[in-house]
């Protein structure tokens, strides 16, 4: 459909339909004294098109893209390769203006892509049943715990210091409303996770223990202590992946007992895009798949016994009464979690592998080559491709400093943790395979010159 503007014959109707004489005639309820008498102050005239590309250009030329220096940022969003194939298959016109699979019939090849997904996850996370994705890491991580208080009918969950900050502060957000007992305190800058804290934190009113898996400081924890200690509870474990890749080399949290399994799908497929949009995963126990939040695509066979897919199950307020509904929050993110979907085909099983292996090899030469730095101490005994450095000054100048210097040093825990001065000296450096020895060089010098 075209944009046609009014004319002024069209105004005039308009306005004898209503009773008014000119357009001043609707703001009569506004003082003049706040009503403009001119154009808006310093708010440049209309441009033709090319004055405004230009324009636009110079802008952008102020901005500091990702692949344009030495980047170390991580801490929840990664900057990962992303194969020219992904963008190409979601730009196509079916799935890049496609909302919502309403209506089957004219939607498999969205539901299709969507079961793939599902099973995509579910194999990644090592549960049984994902569903088909939803809005990012954070909102699932908040999804997990009220699923959680339905399944156990308790309102106190335990979250790992490890968990993310964001994540942390969605959770506090919502549990304003929910009554939600959230039981968290801040990490400390030691290199043991806080398993045995939590362990002691367990107890018959809790609904859920919530790990992230890597944590935010890059440790890795064995959870099966810890899902054993809370199911003798009869409480619910569930695990937070904010990196993905990981799940290439180290261990699925549904192999070591976690009931529900929430991250974020962003390093599959997902540039970093400013942060966000980004997917959600969300898997769990089949047992636990009527209260899971969300869509669930299904394979099905029609009439006819040819192959189908349905949506099997949507339990949101426009489909079921609101009091019954398990998704407070979240739809899906079809779009992202195609990209996703498209990025994990082309990797396959042993690409993934070779994916992880490779990004944590080259943080292994990374963590080696800093903790030799004077002033810097490598915290993790264990890590994938991110850790964190305890440095003998303020993390969150050096940090600028070498921003100055067009080096993305990492995520100050200052940053993340602003009001924890015990933190403050916490540097979480990610490395990926787009980083390059170069970088790390780069890095290792700079932050020599910075600590001499």
């Amino acid at each position: 459909m075209r944009y046609l503007p009014l004319t002024p014959v069209d105004r005039q109707d308009m306005l004898a339909a209503i009773g008014a004489n000119s357009i001043d005639d609707l703001f009569v309820d506004v003082p003049e004294e706040v009503q403009l008498d001119g154009p808006i102050r310093d708010l440049p005239m209309h441009a033709g098109e090319m004055a405004v590309e230009a324009h636009m250009k110079k802008l952008a030329k102020n901005n500091l893209a990702a692949g344009d220096m030495p980047f170390f940022l991580g801490a929840g969003a990664y900057r990962h390769h992303v194969p020219a194939s992904v963008d190409h298959i979601i730009q196509r016109g079916e799935f890049l203006t496609a909302y919502t699979p309403y209506q089957p019939e004219i939607a498999q090849g969205t539901l299709q892509t969507l079961f793939e997904f599902q099973t995509q996850v579910a194999r990644m996370f090592g549960v049984d049943v994902a569903n088909a994705s939803m809005y990012d890491g954070s909102t699932a991580c908040w999804e997990a715990i009220v699923m959680a208080r339905r399944i156990t009918k308790r309102g106190k969950a335990v979250l790992s210091s490890g968990l993310h900050p964001h994540y942390v502060s969605v959770a506090k957000t919502m549990a304003r409303f929910t009554k939600d007992d959230i039981d968290y305190s801040a990490p400390t800058l030691v290199a043991d996770t806080d398993g045995a804290d939590l362990l002691d934190r367990i107890d018959d009113d809790t609904s859920c223990v919530v790990v992230q898996y890597p944590d935010i400081l890059g440790r890795i924890a064995d959870m099966r202590i810890l899902a054993e200690k809370a199911h003798k509870h009869k409480a619910l474990l569930v695990a937070v992946v904010t990196e993905p890749v990981a799940l290439g080399a180290i261990k699925s949290p549904g192999q070591m007992g976690a009931d529900i399994v929430v991250g974020e799908g962003q390093s599959l497929g997902v540039g970093l895009q400013f942060g966000g949009p980004y997917v959600g995963l969300f898997g769990c126990k089949e047992k636990y798949v009527r209260q899971m939040p969300g869509r669930l695509c299904g394979e099905t066979v029609d009439a006819e016994g040819k192959r189908g897919f349905v949506l099997t199950l949507s339990t949101r307020e426009q489909h079921i009464r609101r009091e019954k509904a398990t998704s407070n929050i979240c739809t899906n993110s079809g779009l992202c979690a195609l990209a996703f979907s498209a990025h994990m085909t082309l990797l396959g099983e042993k690409g993934l592998r070779e994916l992880a292996m490779l990004n944590h090899k080259k943080a292994v030469i990374a963590a080696d080559r800093l903790a030799n730095i004077n002033g810097v101490t490598l915290l993790n005994d264990s890590f994938f491709n991110e850790f964190t450095l305890v440095l003998d000054r303020d993390a969150r100048q050096i940090v600028r400093n070498l921003a100055d210097k067009n080096i993305l040093a990492g995520v100050s825990l200052g940053r993340l943790y602003p009001e924890e001065g015990s933190l403050s000296h916490g540097l979480i450096v990610a490395v990926t395979e787009t980083t390059s020895h170069e970088d790390i060089e780069a890095l290792a010098t700079a932050l020599e010159g910075e600590l001499a």
